[in-house]
C-alpha cells in the first residue's frame, strides 16, 4: 500500500462508517437510497467526494453474513454439531435449531440469505459503476478499493453457491429501461458459478492494490488483503473439487426449464490440481505476510507444559487478531451482552454468582461430538490399540496425574481421561478443570476452577443447560469470567472466517484428493497436517498411527482422507466448518445417523448416593433421530420468488 496515502486514511476511519452503515439498517427489498449511511440522497451524491464513497464502501461490507451469531448463523446450531434446548429462555432465536431438526420448508424458508446477498451484490456493482467518479481518492485508492469489492462480490456470490447450490450470477446491474424479460434471470451450471467467482478473485488479486497486511489496526482491521483474497479463492477451490459439486449424479436432474443442466455428474480431477496450486499460493502469502499458527508466548508468566498447549489452542480462536487469523468478520462479533456467543456459552464458575440469570450455559455438544476428539496418543478412540472402546462409558476417578484435565477425586467416565490436548482445551464437561476466569496458579490445581455439572452445582441448573453435559470452552477468552451476579467479563473478538490452521488442512485435503499420499507432493501434505497436529501437542500421522493403531491407514488415499477429515472436525470445530464440509463431502447422510445424545444431566445429587447418581447421570439419552435427504444439501428458494420469476426452477426434494 502506498505509504502516503495509508498515512492520510487515517483521518477518517473506516471502523467508524462501518458501524454507520450498519447502524442505517436495510432489508432485502430496500433499493439503494435505503441503505445510504446519513440521509446521501442520490447516487450523484454518494460519490461526490472521498467520505462520502467511503460509507458506500462501508455499506458494502456492511452485508457479511452474521457468522457465529447462534441467531443467524445457520453452521452453528443447525447441523449435529451443537445442541440447545428449545424450551428455555436463552436469549437467541431458534431459526437455525430448527434446521438441524429437519424443519425446512420452501414457503418460508429458515434463515435464508436469497435476498440479502443480492441486495449486497447490486450495491458492490453500483459502487464498481460508481467510484470512478469521486473526485479526491488518494494516489492508489481507487484500485484497492474496486479490488475489495471484488472479492466481497466472490464471497457473496460463493455464500449463496454453498447454500442454493446453482445460482443466479450477478456480473452487473441492468438498467431500469431494461426490457422485463432481462430481468428473469434463471440459474447458471455451478461450474459457471464457480469459474465467475475464481475470475473476480484471480482480478483483485492482480497487482498489488490490495495491501500484504492491514498498516492501520487501529482503524482499518476486516478489511480485504491479499491474504484475505487467495485464502478465499482457495476455500472456493477446494469447494469446486468436493463430492458436493465435481460429478454428483444425485443432482442429475436439477434443470433449468430450457434443460440446461445445472450440475456436472463427470468427476473432474483437474479440479483438485488447481485446488492444491491455489492453496500453495495463499500459504506462501500468509507466510510472507506474517501469518503463522498462534503459540501462547514463552515470555512473561510461565505456566505448565499442559496449560501452555491449552492457551495456545484456546488463543488461536478466541484472542482478536491473533497471528493465525487471516480473515475475521467484524461485522459479526463474539460478545457478552444480550443473546451473544459469550453469553449463551460461558458457565458461572463462580459458587458467589449461582443466581445469575445473565449467563445462560445454552450451548451443549452431543456424545458423538465429545468422543470425535483423539486420545492422547492422537489417533481416533476406536482405533487406539492401548485402549478398550467398550470401557468408555465406565466410571473413573481422577487420580494426581490428571488434576490438569480433571479435578483430582471427581468421579466421571472413562470417556474423559486420556484425551488430546484439544479436547481439554476446547470441551467444558462435568468436574474438567477450567483454567483461568480469574484463578491462574496452575502449581496448585486444587485451587483452579472445575465444571460441577450436577444439580444443585454451580452450574447445574435444572431444567436448563447444559443440555448435553458439555459446554464449548473454545468461544470463551481464558480471561473471561463473572464479575458480579449480572455481568460476565470477557474481550469481544470478531468471528474468525478463515484461520491458518484451516488454509493448512486445505493443503493437505486438496494434494490427496489429487494425487494420494505417495505423489510428489505428499511430504507437503504431511508436513501440514502435521504443523497443525504438532501445535496441539502431537506426534504426526504416521508416528501416532504407526505406534498406536493396528491400522496404518495414512498409506492409502481412502485412510488418508478419513484422516483429513476428522483432523478438520476436531480442528475446526464449533467455528461454523463441519456444517459446510460434511455436506462439501457427502458424508453428511452416514454422521446423521448417529442419533443426538446427551448425558442425563436432570438427576439431583440428593436423589441417591453420590455413586448412583454419576452411574444414572452418565447413561446416554437420546435426544434426537434424523437422517439426511438429498434436499438437505441446498436451501430451497422462496416458493414466493419463483412464483414472481418462472425461470427460476426449485431445489431438488422442495
Amino acid at each position: 500500500m502506498n505509504t502516503y496515502r495509508h498515512q492520510q486514511i487515517k483521518k477518517y476511519s473506516f471502523f467508524k462508517v462501518l458501524l454507520l452503515a450498519a447502524i442505517v439498517g436495510f432489508n432485502a427489498c430496500s433499493d439503494y437510497l435505503d441503505v445510504v449511511p446519513e440521509g446521501v440522497a442520490t447516487i450523484d451524491m454518494a460519490f461526490n467526494s472521498r467520505v462520502q464513497a467511503l460509507k458506500y464502501l462501508a455499506t458494502c461490507y456492511s452485508y457479511m453474513p452474521k457468522q457465529g451469531n447462534p441467531s443467524q448463523d445457520p453452521a452453528i446450531l443447525g447441523s449435529d454439531e451443537m445442541w440447545t434446548v428449545e424450551d428455555i429462555s436463552s436469549g437467541f432465536t431458534y431459526d437455525a435449531h430448527y434446521i438441524a431438526r429437519g424443519m425446512m420448508n420452501a414457503t418460508d424458508p429458515l434463515l435464508e440469505s436469497w435476498g440479502s446477498m443480492y441486495q449486497a451484490l447490486r450495491d458492490c456493482n453500483t459502487f464498481l459503476d460508481n467510484v470512478a467518479k469521486v473526485p479526491d481518492l488518494l494516489p492508489g485508492e481507487h484500485e484497492q478499493w474496486v479490488a475489495e469489492i471484488k472479492v466481497l462480490k466472490a464471497y457473496y456470490h460463493f455464500h449463496l453457491l454453498r447454500m442454493y447450490g446453482p445460482i443466479p450470477l450477478v456480473r452487473e446491474n441492468l438498467p431500469v429501461s431494461v426490457d422485463v424479460s432481462k430481468v428473469k434471470v434463471e440459474r447458471e451450471p455451478v461450474d459457471n458459478c464457480f469459474g465467475y467467482i475464481v475470475q473476480l478473485l484471480d482480478e483483485a488479486s492482480e497487482g498489488d492494490h490490495l495491501p500484504l497486511f492491514i498498516y492501520d489496526p487501529a482503524n482499518d482491521m476486516g478489511r480485504i488483503t491479499r491474504p484475505i483474497a487467495l485464502a478465499l479463492k482457495a476455500t472456493v477451490l477446494v469447494t469446486a473439487a468436493s463430492p458436493l459439486f465435481n460429478g454428483n449424479n444425485d443432482q442429475a436432474t436439477l434443470r433449468n426449464r430450457d434443460g440446461t443442466q445445472l450440475f456436472n455428474t463427470t468427476y473432474d480431477p483437474g479440479k483438485w490440481e488447481k485446488a492444491v496450486t491455489a492453496c500453495k499460493e495463499a500459504i506462501e502469502i500468509c507466510h510472507e505476510a506474517g501469518i503463522e499458527l498462534y503459540k501462547y508466548p514463552s515470555t512473561g508468566i510461565r505456566y505448565t507444559d499442559t496449560i501452555t498447549t491449552q492457551l495456545s489452542l484456546r488463543n488461536a480462536f478466541s484472542q482478536r487478531w491473533n497471528s493465525e487469523i487471516i480473515w475475521a468478520n467484524t461485522q459479526s462479533t463474539a460478545h457478552t451482552s444480550g443473546g451473544g456467543m459469550l453469553m449463551v456459552s460461558a458457565p458461572i464458575l463462580n459458587q458467589s454468582y449461582t443466581t445469575s440469570t445473565n449467563v445462560r450455559r445454552s450451548l451443549g455438544m452431543p456424545l458423538k461430538i465429545a468422543s470425535m476428539f483423539y486420545t492422547h496418543y492422537g489417533v481416533p478412540l476406536d482405533e487406539d490399540k492401548t485402549r478398550n472402546i467398550d470401557d468408555i462409558y465406565n466410571l473413573r476417578v481422577a487420580q494426581p496425574e490428571d488434576k490438569l484435565y480433571i479435578k483430582e477425586g471427581r468421579t466421571t467416565i472413562d470417556l474423559h481421561f486420556n484425551r488430546e490436548p484439544r479436547f481439554y482445551a476446547w470441551v467444558g464437561f462435568d468436574g474438567g478443570v477450567w483454567f483461568g476466569a480469574g484463578q491462574y496458579n496452575d502449581k496448585n490445581p486444587s485451587g483452579l476452577w472445575y465444571l460441577g455439572l450436577k444439580i444443585g452445582e454451580v452450574d447445574g441448573t435444572k431444567g436448563k443447560g447444559p443440555y448435553t453435559g458439555y459446554i464449548p470452552k473454545k468461544y470463551l477468552p481464558f480471561e473471561g469470567q463473572m464479575v458480579s451476579v449480572s455481568q460476565y467479563s470477557a474481550t469481544a473478538y470478531p468471528w474468525p472466517i478463515i484461520r491458518l490452521s484451516d488454509l493448512y488442512l486445505l493443503y493437505a485435503e486438496a494434494i490427496n484428493e489429487f494425487e494420494g499420499p505417495a505423489g510428489s507432493n505428499s511430504s507437503e501434505m504431511f508436513e501440514y497436517i502435521d504443523r497443525v497436529r504438532a501445535r496441539a501437542g502431537l506426534k504426526t500421522v504416521k508416528e501416532s498411527w504407526d505406534t498406536y493403531t493396528n491400522n496404518p491407514k495414512y498409506n492409502n488415499q481412502t485412510g488418508m482422507r478419513q484422516i483429513i477429515q476428522q483432523e478438520r472436525m476436531i480442528e475446526l470445530s464449533f467455528e461454523g466448518h463441519r456444517f459446510w464440509d460434511i455436506r462439501r463431502w457427502k458424508i453428511a447422510p452416514e454422521l446423521y445417523r448417529t442419533p443426538i445424545e446427551g448425558w442425563n444431566m436432570q438427576v439431583a445429587v440428593t436423589d441417591g448416593s453420590e455413586s448412583e447418581v454419576n452411574q444414572i447421570m452418565y447413561t446416554p439419552r437420546v435426544l434426537l433421530n434424523r437422517d439426511f435427504r438429498v434436499r438437505d444439501y441446498f436451501w430451497p428458494i422462496k416458493n414466493s420468488d419463483i412464483i414472481n420469476n418462472r425461470n427460476l426452477v426449485q431445489n431438488i426434494g422442495w
